[in-house]
């Protein structure tokens, strides 16, 4: 059951990223970062319609973390890269080549070959409150570092930049939804008297706020591809840390999974210099278009290597 809600929530993950990307991909530069960028949001129903996705994914993965482990069901929520890159090469038309398919299926695989030879157990542990503040504390100051590097480099690095904030945010967030879900399990009414409840309003608010700016900042590949992988393997951490989720590193299982490991940061590396992040690099005229998937929804179909290129239009369907 684990395993079938965490690969439902991917899914519905990756249908949260490709319309929350089409409701703030045309929202005015200066937004990020502001509330400004959530009220641009909230006036698109592309967006809203994101954002049932992103409640039904959060209720999948609430319900998973319940019956499994953190460090069992947060890596399966890869398989959301897979089913992005197969929504950009169906419905939006992007041109998926080999590169795309090695680079996500070495992340995907690469992960779950890890958690496969690592075999994590026991995860039973009630986390202690020095646990929590070495826990919660290390990921802010990680999520704030991540933020303050979005300052400078081109728009596919702050992208990138900001999805390793959300993904930590809500790799942290999945912590707290486990401790929720028991306490919710055992009695709704004691919910509210834990302090792991608003920690989970808290890191939840900031973890759509910061998606939203990684999904406005550049490519949705770019941030994509740090907000899948990242955020499983700071769970794996934060499973160990604070649950007591114990892996399998004797013998031969050691040396398997950093194998897997280096599969999965292999893949990692194929997708981004994949067209789908490298293409945007240029600063030719309609470059910053490439990006868009509402303009690509508009124009699909279209043959634009026919087709004169608009003023400020999509380039050619061939150069993506």
């Amino acid at each position: 059951m684990v395993y079938v809600l965490a690969v439902a929530a991917a899914l519905s993950n990756a249908l949260t990223s490709v319309f929350q990307r089409m409701g703030v991909e045309d929202a005015p530069p200066e937004s990020s970062m502001r509330l400004s960028l959530i009220a641009h949001a909230l006036r698109r129903g592309i967006w809203l319609l994101g954002f049932f996705f992103m409640v039904c994914s959060f209720l999948l993965q609430a319900f998973a973390l319940h019956f499994g482990r953190l460090s069992v069901a947060q890596p399966i929520l890869t398989m959301e890269l897979l089913f992005l890159v197969f929504i950009l090469g169906t419905y939006f038309g992007y041109r998926i080549t080999l590169r795309e398919w090695v680079g996500a299926s070495g992340i995907v695989f690469g992960l779950s070959g890890f958690l496969a030879f690592a075999n994590p157990g026991e995860g039973n542990r009630v986390p202690t409150n020095l646990g929590w503040i070495v826990v919660g504390g290390s990921a802010t100051f990680v999520i704030a570092l991540s933020v303050v590097a979005t300052r400078w480099g081109p728009r596919w690095w702050k992208a990138a930049m900001f999805g390793t904030a959300a993904a930590v945010t809500f790799a942290f967030t999945a912590a707290l939804i486990k401790v929720v879900s028991n306490y919710a399990a055992k009695d709704w009414v004691t919910v509210l008297g834990h302090w792991q409840t608003y920690g989970l309003m808290v890191f939840g608010l900031a973890g759509l706020f910061l998606t939203q700016n990684a999904f406005h900042a550049g490519p949705l590949a770019a941030s994509q591809s740090t907000l899948v992988l990242v955020d499983p393997l700071v769970s794996i951490i934060i499973g160990i840390s604070l649950f007591g989720d114990s892996l399998r590193t004797s013998g031969a299982w050691g040396p398997m999974e950093a194998i897997s490991l280096l599969v999965m940061f292999s893949g990692a590396i194929f997708l981004s210099h994949s067209p789908l992040v490298a293409g945007i690099k240029s600063e030719g005229k309609g470059a910053e278009y490439e990006e868009m998937l509402g303009r690509r929804t508009r124009h699909f179909g279209h043959n634009f290597n026919d087709a004169p290129l608009p003023e400020g239009g999509l380039p050619p369907f061939s150069s993506v």
